[in-house]
């Protein structure tokens, strides 16, 4: 099987940008080019472009995605390292969702200080602008 780039970011639903990104960055290996110098991917590639996005999507950053290639290429290694990376990226997701609920409540507070009106008497204008001190 042998894929272009177009085939395989359709098949993966990643852009040819990004699929290009991946390789300069070490994510994804250069592959090997066709007589018309195109690239031509095969099941590997679309194998490890589908763990990459798939990690992207639970919100992993780059740098952990590049040690779960890592870890696993190495199918005989202790699955620990993967159980720690997983569990500091749970507690960073529980963060940004205590962050996020914070940021709701005081949104809604704003909205619902609105009285109408003008915007020269408008609560949400006046809550965002800066205050002066003096």
């Amino acid at each position: 099987m042998a894929l272009t780039i177009g085939e395989l970011g359709k098949a993966t639903d990643t852009k040819v940008e990004t699929i290009r990104y991946y390789e300069r960055i070490g994510l994804l290996p250069k592959p090997p080019r066709t007589g018309g110098n195109y690239r031509a991917y095969g099941a590997a590639e679309l194998g490890r472009l589908s763990f990459i996005r798939r990690a992207r999507d639970l919100g992993f950053p780059l740098d952990q995605v590049r040690a779960l290639l890592s870890l696993s290429d190495d199918r005989g290694r202790d699955c620990a390292t993967v159980d720690a990376l997983a569990r500091d990226h749970l507690t960073e997701v529980e963060r940004k969702i205590t962050d996020l609920t914070a940021l709701r409540r005081e949104l809604s507070a704003l909205i619902e200080s609105c009285w109408g009106g003008t915007v020269e008497d408008c609560r949400i204008i006046e809550a965002l602008a800066p205050h002066t001190y003096g």
